[in-house]
C-alpha cells in the first residue's frame, strides 16, 4: 500500500488541528465544570456550540466510506483525522463522529428503508438526536454473540420485543430517541447464525426503561454513559425490522468492521496524547540529581512508547486499506489484529506516563486516569481481546490445513 495520505487527507488533518488547539483543548476543563454542574446527563453548553462551529468549518460527518452522505473519505483517509479526534474524549462529537452513533449512522445507510432513514438517519446525520446499540445482555456470554437470548416475536404487524440489555452507551442521554436492538427472531434455526435480527425501536415507545447507568472503573461517563434496560413486551411495527428476519449477524459484521477501526484510531490518538504529556513531564521534574527525563529507565520507556504506537498505526492503516481494497470479510483477520494490539498498547503507554507523573498520574489534575479507563475497557467493548486471537489464530491455521 501507498503509505502516503492524501491531499486531501492532509488538508482535513492540519484543519483538524488547529479546531482542536483554538477550541476543544483549551475547553477540556471548561466541559468538565459543565458535566459537574446540576444534571450531569443534560447535554454540554460548550459541545452544542462547538458542533455549530465544526459544521461551519466543514468538520462534519466525516466518515461513512462509500456514501455520499459522508465526506466521501476512505478508511485510509478518514483514519489519521479519527486519530486526532481521539486525543480528547468528547472531541468525535464535535464533529458528529461518535460511537456508537457513527455505527448505527453506517447501519441506516446501508440496510434501512427510505422511510426508516428519512424518520432516523436524517436527523442522526443532522446532530439533533443520538442512538443507542442493544446488544450485550447481563445474562449470558454475549463475547459469543449466538448467546443472545433476548426476544423478537412476530405478532401480526408487529413485532413483540422482551429482554434486558446493558452496556448499552448511550442510552442514558436524553438526547437518544433510538435503540437498535439485537436479539432473537428464529431461535430454533439450525444455523445459529440465522436466529438474530436487529429491529429499530424508538425510546420512547411503552416497555423500555433504562435501569441505571453503569459506572466505568467509577467514571459515568457523562453526559453520554452506558445503561442497563428492560424491553418488557415492547411492540413496535414489523416495518421496523432491518433488512430481514435472520439477518442480524449479517448488519453486525457490517457495522462493527468500521467501528473496530475507528476505536483504534482514537487510541492511538489518545496514546499520542499519553506520550506527549509523558515527554512534558519527565522534562520538568528532577529526582535523584538529575531530570526524570535523563533517567534510563525513561528513556527506555519513551523509546518503547513511540515504537509501539508507530507499529500500532501502521497496522491500523494496512487493516483500513483491505477494508478499502477487498472488503470488510476478506480484512477479518487484519481487524481482529488491530482489535486487540491497540487496546493493549495504548494500556502500557498510558501506563508509563501515569508511572512518570507519580500520585499525578492516577488523579483526575490530569487526564491520563480516564483514558486508562477507556483503554482498558476497549479490550471488552466490540468483543473481547480472547474472541479476536481466537479469529486470527483459525485464520492463520487455515493457511496450511489443506498442507496436512
Amino acid at each position: 500500500m501507498d503509505f502516503e495520505y492524501s491531499a486531501r487527507t492532509r488538508d482535513l488533518q492540519q484543519r483538524l488541528t488547529a479546531f482542536m488547539d483554538e477550541h476543544v483543548y483549551p475547553n477540556e476543563a471548561r466541559f468538565a465544570a459543565e458535566v459537574a454542574q446540576g444534571d450531569r446527563w443534560q447535554p454540554t453548553q460548550i459541545v452544542e456550540s462547538l458542533k455549530l462551529k465544526a459544521k461551519a468549518a466543514g468538520l462534519w460527518n466525516l466518515f461513512l466510506p462509500e456514501s455520499e452522505l459522508g465526506a466521501g473519505l476512505s478508511n485510509v483517509e478518514y483514519a489519521p483525522l479519527c486519530e486526532i479526534m481521539g486525543r480528547v474524549a468528547w472531541a468525535p462529537e464535535v464533529f458528529n463522529c461518535n460511537a456508537p452513533d457513527t455505527g448505527n449512522m453506517e447501519v441506516l445507510t446501508r440496510y434501512g428503508t427510505p422511510e426508516q432513514q428519512q424518520r432516523w438517519l436524517k436527523p442522526l446525520l443532522n446532530g439533533e438526536i443520538r442512538s443507542c446499540f442493544a446488544m450485550t445482555e447481563p445474562d449470558v456470554a454475549s463475547s459469543d454473540a449466538t448467546n443472545i437470548s433476548s426476544r423478537i416475536v412476530r405478532d401480526g404487524d408487529d413485532y413483540v420485543i422482551n429482554g434486558r440489555k446493558w452496556w448499552s452507551s448511550g442510552a442514558n442521554d436524553p438526547r437518544c430517541a433510538l435503540f437498535i436492538f439485537m436479539g432473537k427472531s428464529d431461535p430454533d434455526n439450525p444455523d445459529r447464525h440465522r436466529q438474530q435480527s436487529m429491529i429499530l425501536v424508538p425510546r420512547d415507545t411503552p416497555g423500555v426503561t433504562v435501569l441505571r447507568h453503569l459506572p466505568v472503573f467509577g467514571y459515568d461517563d457523562a453526559p453520554h454513559g452506558h445503561g442497563e434496560l428492560v424491553f418488557d413486551n415492547v411492540r413496535v411495527p414489523a416495518s421496523n425490522m432491518l433488512l430481514g428476519e435472520g439477518r442480524g449477524f449479517e448488519i453486525a459484521q457490517g457495522r462493527l468492521g468500521p467501528g473496530r477501526i475507528h476505536h483504534c484510531m482514537r487510541l492511538i490518538g489518545l496514546a499520542e496524547r499519553a506520550l506527549e504529556l509523558m515527554c512534558k513531564r519527565a522534562l520538568s521534574r528532577t529526582a535523584f540529581g538529575k531530570p526524570v527525563a535523563a533517567q534510563t529507565v525513561t528513556l527506555e520507556r519513551i523509546a518503547e512508547a513511540r515504537i509501539q504506537i508507530d507499529q500500532c498505526r501502521l497496522l491500523t492503516l494496512n487493516a483500513a486499506y483491505m477494508m478499502d481494497t477487498v472488503g470488510n470479510k476478506v480484512a477479518a483477520k487484519q481487524i481482529a489484529m488491530i482489535k486487540v494490539a491497540a487496546p493493549l498498547m495504548a494500556c502500557q503507554v498510558i501506563d508509563w506516563a501515569i508511572q512518570v507523573h507519580g500520585g499525578a498520574g492516577v488523579s483526575d489534575d490530569t487526564p491520563l486516569a480516564y483514558m486508562y479507563a477507556q483503554a482498558r475497557t476497549l479490550r471488552l467493548a466490540d468483543g473481547p481481546d480472547e474472541v479476536h486471537r481466537n479469529q486470527i489464530g483459525k485464520l492463520e491455521l487455515s493457511r496450511y490445513v489443506s498442507r496436512h
